[in-house]
C-alpha cells in the first residue's frame, strides 16, 4: 500500500498535528519537505489538479513575500502564480496530503484523513 505523502513544514504546527494524526492511526506517509525540495513545474500543477484548485487559493496570503511578489494583482495568470510560488514555496499553502489521486490541503488537520 502506498503511503501518504505530506508536503510538511517542520515549523508549522498544524503541519505536526496533520502528522500526529496519522500517527495515531497508524498511517503510513512520507514527508517531503517542500521548502528544502524543489518541485517541478509539471508536479506542482498535477497537485493542484488534484486539489482542484488554482494557484492563488493555495496562496499564504499573510506571507510578506505576497505583497512583495503583486499577488494581490488579480490580472496574474495562473501560469506567472504558479512561477512565483515555485520560486517562494514559503507561499504554499500547508499541509497538503497526496494518495494515489486524491489529495487535500489539511486545514484544519483532521482534514487530512481525507485522503485515505
Amino acid at each position: 500500500m502506498k503511503p501518504v505523502i505530506v508536503f510538511h513544514n517542520p515549523r508549522c504546527s498544524k503541519s505536526r498535528q496533520a502528522l500526529a494524526l496519522l500517527d495515531s492511526r497508524n498511517v503510513q506517509y512520507k514527508t517531503f519537505l517542500y521548502l528544502e525540495n524543489e518541485i517541478s513545474y509539471e508536479e506542482f500543477v498535477r497537485i493542484l489538479a488534484l486539489l482542484k484548485i488554482k494557484p492563488r487559493d493555495i496562496l499564504r496570503v499573510k506571507e510578506k513575500e505576497y505583497l512583495e511578489n503583486n499577488l494581490n494583482n488579480m490580472n496574474l495568470t495562473d501560469d506567472h502564480i504558479i512561477k512565483i510560488l515555485l520560486k517562494n514555496r514559503k507561499l504554499i499553502e500547508r499541509p497538503i496530503a497526496i494518495k494515489g489521486e486524491k489529495a487535500v490541503i489539511a486545514r484544519p488537520p483532521e482534514k487530512v484523513f481525507q485522503v485515505l
